[in-house]
């Protein structure tokens, strides 16, 4: 019986969301331009339900590029108001368009010269009247059994917040750049990372010269403690690196000869490398592809400037 019930709900706010789709016009591009244009903030609003998707979609807007604050229009009318400067522009969310407590906003807002976005399910609404744009949310039937519980209504106007952050982001031209920046900490912050943050460079990077005899080569690996050493000249050009994998199987192959031989007499010439711009995420995944445990890192100038380990980025819990 609950999985029924499930699956009807999850079948009619599937059904709301893409007759959204199916609705779009002109209309949500005037949205865009009009948000687009606001040179302070995206002042969002609701009561209730609508409130508590006002709070989402002005969390996503700051986080995708466009200031957004969450404004409560019952607070408002208490002080809060203060908050709402010339410049700014004003997004309600009420799916009947009648709340009071937006409606009561509604002079302010006019006064200011503030352009307001609202999304409804009435286009006959006071706030569809009042204005500038109106985009429709309206469903066929909500997913309560009684079909009085918001449900199919808050994912659809969820889902056109998100629809309006992201084609706001794409007219920006924000960038993995922009949204590393803004997304410093947690799970996200990491997985934007960049190589240069993680890699072991300056004294820790493993190194030795052509001319390093092999139990030069193996204090390194082992102080270092990467499994590998790059072979390098003295102006930092890469020759080759050496692993432990190779150290083993030039043991099982020259048996006694082996501590006669040098660093560039047994390196590993051409490894993977990777810039230093390149997200934790990319160096993950080249690695993994590639079935090794460490890119050496090079620099714009073609010198190396440092080693990225994987142990460095399973730690990170990227993934």
């Amino acid at each position: 019986m609950s999985l029924e019930t499930a699956r009807r709900v999850l079948r009619i706010e599937a059904e709301a969301i893409a007759g959204l789709a199916a609705r779009l016009d002109a209309t949500f591009d005037s949205a865009v331009e009009l948000l687009l244009a606001c040179k302070g903030r995206v002042v969002v609003t609701g009561m209730g339900k609508s409130g508590l998707i006002g709070r989402k979609m002005a969390a996503t807007f700051s986080s995708t590029g466009t200031p957004s604050v969450f404004l409560h229009p019952a607070e408002a009318l208490h002080g809060d108001l203060g908050m709402v400067l010339a410049g700014d522009a004003v997004l309600a969310v009420s799916y009947s368009g009648e709340t009071e407590e937006i409606a009561a906003l509604l002079p302010t807002i006019k006064r200011l010269a503030l352009p307001l976005v609202t999304l409804t399910g009435s286009l006959r609404s006071t706030l569809a009247a009042a204005s500038d744009v109106v985009l429709d949310v309206s469903v066929r039937e909500e997913a309560c059994s009684l079909n009085l519980a918001p449900t199919a209504s808050t994912a659809a106007a969820m889902a056109m917040g998100d629809a309006l952050a992201i084609a706001l982001l794409d007219r920006r031209g924000f960038s993995h750049d922009d949204f590393a920046a803004l997304h410093p900490g947690g799970r996200l912050g990491k997985r934007l990372l960049r190589v240069r943050d993680l890699m072991h460079a300056g004294d820790a990077l493993p190194r030795v010269t052509p001319e390093a005899k092999i139990a030069d080569v193996i204090y390194e690996i082992s102080r270092k403690g990467l499994g590998m050493t790059t072979v390098l000249s003295a102006e930092g050009e890469l020759f080759g690196i050496v692993t432990d994998g190779d150290l083993r199987r030039l043991m099982q192959q020259r048996r006694g000869e082996t501590f006669e031989l040098v660093a560039g007499e047994c390196l590993t010439r051409n490894p993977v490398t990777i810039g230093p711009d390149e997200f934790a995420s990319a160096a993950l995944h080249l690695m993994e592809q590639r079935k090794i445990t460490a890119v050496v890192v090079m620099g714009a100038d073609g010198h190396v400037t440092g080693v990225l380990h994987l142990h460095d980025l399973w730690t990170l819990e990227l993934f």
